[in-house]
């Protein structure tokens, strides 16, 4: 074996090295990426909610006006389809602008629970909420099992949520109101675990942070704050205090 050859090797034993390794560094990068991205996303999302629920004009109009409400509804499905869909041909700071967009009308709407239940209920909620998440979140990222199947399983349970939620906007039956909340619960608190494996999984074959792999981190926190905000508002329904 001559130099070229041993030099051939040592620079392949490097190069797997550095293949094997990386991900354990950039990983954690993007994972701080998402839940910054998540938090920020909450905050925004609350701040909107306040200011709208406090400014009588803007709240009235939501309200009263079906068709601006759900053309804000609307427009979130919109958002939310197009930047999943298109996320690879976005450029980041478009990607982040979105998210935020996002983030301003969801607020908007979900104003109007200021008006329902009290402050200190809103307020109780939110921190199980946090914790729940935080557990589930927790138990994503360190679990070894494979979680896939169960997010299978949940993807269609939440069709059927979903479904039966139409149905109940004709009913108006409070029973079926309530059986549906514990299961969005039950889907939600599930699929915090899933998307957060789901998450790290596409996240740790990065070899670094660069702007496509942000973009990828920016759609893991949009799966991850949906999963909260829905979370948060099963739970709500369940413990919250009405005004």
């Amino acid at each position: 074996m001559d130099y070229k050859d041993f030099d051939r090797m040592v620079n392949e034993a490097e190069g797997n090295y550095t293949r094997s390794y990386r991900p354990s560094t950039t990983l954690p990068v993007l994972m701080r990426k998402v839940y910054t991205w998540m938090a920020l996303a909450l905050v925004i999302t609350g701040v909107t909610a306040y200011g709208v629920a406090t400014t009588p004009s803007v709240i009235e109009a939501i309200v009263f006006n079906k068709l601006l409400f759900y053309g804000l509804i609307a427009a979130e499905f919109g958002l939310v389809w197009f930047l999943s869909s298109r996320i690879t041909s976005l450029s980041l700071t478009t990607a982040t602008l979105m998210f935020i967009a996002y983030s301003v009308i969801n607020g908007a709407t979900l104003s109007i629970l200021l008006l329902v239940y009290t402050m200190e209920s809103i307020g109780m909620v939110f921190f199980i909420t946090a914790a729940t998440f935080g557990v589930m979140a927790l138990i994503g990222y360190t679990t070894k099992t494979d979680l896939s199947k169960i997010g299978n399983i949940l993807f269609m349970a939440l069709i059927g949520l979903i479904i039966a939620s139409v149905v109940n906007m004709f009913m108006h039956s409070s029973g079926l109101q309530l059986i549906i909340s514990y299961v969005g619960v039950l889907i939600f608190v599930g699929l915090t675990a899933y998307d957060t494996q789901k998450i790290k999984q596409m996240l740790y074959d990065q070899e670094s942070a660069d702007e496509g792999a942000q973009k990828l981190a920016l759609l893991g926190a949009l799966s991850l704050y949906l999963d909260f905000v829905n979370l948060f508002i099963y739970l709500l329904r369940i413990l919250g205090n009405r005004k």
